[in-house]
């Protein structure tokens, strides 16, 4: 609940300052991301109504790699967004005479946004477990490659995006660890409301 308190007055500050204007593109980017976050509290609830706690994904674990992962994403995801309003680079399909596999992007290929995201989450998922986070860095990896594959980004837009997602979200990692005492107070008060 703090957290998206937290995002939605930040994202009213930078709506009111002018730095982001609310496009059909920020839209979408805006309601994936609501909906990547409701699922995945929707899988919370349902594993835990079996009494099943999967720890990158449990509020009893947010330090342990998936609130970091989550707000990573985030933040990376939005870094994509404004770094795109002023860097533009043509997909691959539009400068070579490529055969598209799937759908053609219109946005900018720089950075590739995929890998951002991808990244992102699996830098956070490693934070806290390592297995998982191998696992996650594999997929993250292999949608990279499918989007060179599919002729819909260049490697370098691949490895870029994967570098800022990771960098933001080992970033995002340190914050939380600095601030530690303060998100454990929150969530032992949101169980005491039977908020989380």
């Amino acid at each position: 609940f703090v957290i998206t308190v937290c995002c939605a007055g930040s994202m009213l500050v930078l709506y009111r300052a002018g730095i982001i204007r609310p496009t059909a593109r920020f839209k979408a980017v805006v309601g994936t991301l609501t909906m990547g976050v409701m699922m995945a509290y929707l899988v919370m609830f349902l594993l835990s109504l079996a009494g099943i706690q999967v720890p990158f994904l449990s509020l009893s674990s947010a330090m342990e790699g998936g609130q970091s992962a989550m707000i990573g994403m985030g933040i990376a995801n939005l870094s994509t967004l404004i770094m795109n309003q002023f860097v533009f680079r043509a997909r691959p399909f539009v400068e070579h005479p490529l055969v598209v596999l799937f759908y053609q992007p219109t946005d900018s290929s720089f950075p590739a946004n995929p890998a951002v995201v991808g990244f992102a989450m699996a830098a956070g998922i490693w934070s806290g477990h390592r297995r998982l986070g191998a696992v996650a860095f594999t997929l993250a990896s292999l949608w990279g490659f499918a989007r060179v594959y599919a002729g819909v980004a260049y490697p370098s837009d691949v490895l870029f995006g994967a570098a800022l997602g990771i960098a933001v979200t080992v970033v995002v990692a340190a914050a939380l660890r600095r601030i530690e005492p303060l998100p454990t107070l929150v969530l032992r008060l949101a169980r005491r409301v039977y908020l989380a």
